[in-house]
């Protein structure tokens, strides 16, 4: 899948999790900054976990190993709140760990359902 696709993929993952979630906000829908915003997010976001993401997970391996894996949301929403600190107009409400976590979590599950979809139309035309 080449980089524009995944980034209108991830784009639009963006966005359905700001829809879904009220503590989440990438700024006003109706003008074309809230779009900018958005994609602005996801390439963050993909730049942080192609970056940042297998260091932190190099350096917490053992606490990873000891929680069975969930340590990794916690790296997740921090990544989420990394990329709030970094994307001028993306802003998390407090309680921010946890709206993090749960835009993490709503991110993961759409842009599996958007790439889910993306192989089957591959294999369909073939």
């Amino acid at each position: 899948m080449n980089t524009l696709l995944k980034l209108l993929l991830g784009t639009i993952a963006v966005l359905v999790a700001d829809l879904l979630l009220r503590g989440v906000s990438l700024g006003d829908m109706d003008t074309l900054d809230g779009v900018l915003t958005a994609v602005l997010t996801a390439a963050v976001l993909a730049l942080l976990n192609s970056f940042l993401k297998p260091i932190l997970i190099l350096f917490t391996l053992p606490i990873t190993l000891l929680s069975l894996g969930l340590f990794l949301l916690v790296i997740n929403a921090g990544l989420v709140m990394l990329a709030d600190s970094i994307v001028p107009g993306f802003t998390i409400e407090a309680p921010r760990f946890w709206w993090a976590l749960g835009f993490s979590l709503v991110l993961s599950v759409v842009q599996g359902l958007l790439q889910g979809m993306d192989r089957k139309d591959e294999r369909q035309g073939q």
